[in-house]
C-alpha cells in the first residue's frame, strides 16, 4: 500500500503543473471576478480586468509560438509560476505588467484630453457616461487634478457671469444715452 501512495504522489508531481494551472489560471480567477462584480469597488474590477488581458494575450501567445513552446521543458512551470504572479493580489503582477508594458502600447500618454465627449469605441464596448468619464479621469490624473479643473472651470464662469453682466451694463447705458441724447 505504501508503494501504490508513493506512485500517486509521483504522478501528483509530475503533472503539477497539468493540475495547478487550470486552478490557478482559470477556476481561481472565475471566482475572484465574479467576487469583484458583486462589490463597489473598482479596485477589484481593475485587477480582474487586467488579469484577463494578460490572460487572453498569454494565450494568443502560446497558440502563436506553440510548435517552439513544444521544446522548452519549464515552459509549463514558467507559465504557472508567471500565472500565480498575475493572479495573487500580493503581488500586483497583473497591475505591474499592465501599467510598465501594455498600457503604453495603447495610450499615448503626450495626449490629454480633459473635455468629456462621449464616443463609441468600438461595436461591441457601450458608450461612457460622464461619471465612468470622470472615473477614468481620476483613475489616470488624481483627484487634485480634478478638483484644479472644477475650480478653474468656476472661476472662468465666474469671470463670464461678471463680464455678461458689465456689457449688458454698458449696453444699457448706451441704449439709454442714445434714446435721451
Amino acid at each position: 500500500m505504501g508503494s501504490g501512495a508513493g506512485s500517486f504522489f509521483k504522478v501528483i508531481l509530475k503533472n503539477f503543473d497539468v493540475l495547478a494551472g487550470p486552478l490557478v489560471s482559470l477556476v481561481y480567477p472565475l471566482y475572484a471576478s465574479v467576487r469583484a462584480i458583486e462589490t463597489k469597488s473598482p479596485v477589484d474590477d481593475q485587477q480582474w480586468l487586467t488579469y484577463w488581458i494578460l490572460y487572453s494575450m498569454l494565450t494568443l501567445f502560446e497558440l502563436t509560438f506553440a510548435k517552439v513552446l513544444e521544446w522548452i521543458p519549464i515552459w509549463p512551470y514558467a507559465k504557472l509560476i508567471l500565472s500565480c504572479w498575475l493572479v495573487i493580489p500580493y503581488f500586483s503582477g497583473a497591475a505591474y505588467v499592465y501599467e510598465h508594458f501594455v498600457r503604453p502600447l495603447f495610450i499615448n500618454k503626450q495626449t490629454v484630453n480633459i473635455w468629456y465627449v462621449p464616443k463609441m469605441k468600438d461595436f461591441f464596448s457601450k458608450p461612457d457616461d460622464i461619471l465612468t468619464a470622470a472615473e477614468k479621469y481620476i483613475a489616470e490624473n488624481g483627484t487634485e487634478d480634478l478638483q484644479n479643473i472644477i475650480n478653474r472651470a468656476d472661476k472662468a464662469r465666474t469671470s463670464n457671469r461678471y463680464m455678461s453682466y458689465t456689457e449688458n451694463h454698458d449696453h444699457d447705458h448706451d441704449y439709454n444715452h442714445d434714446y435721451w441724447h
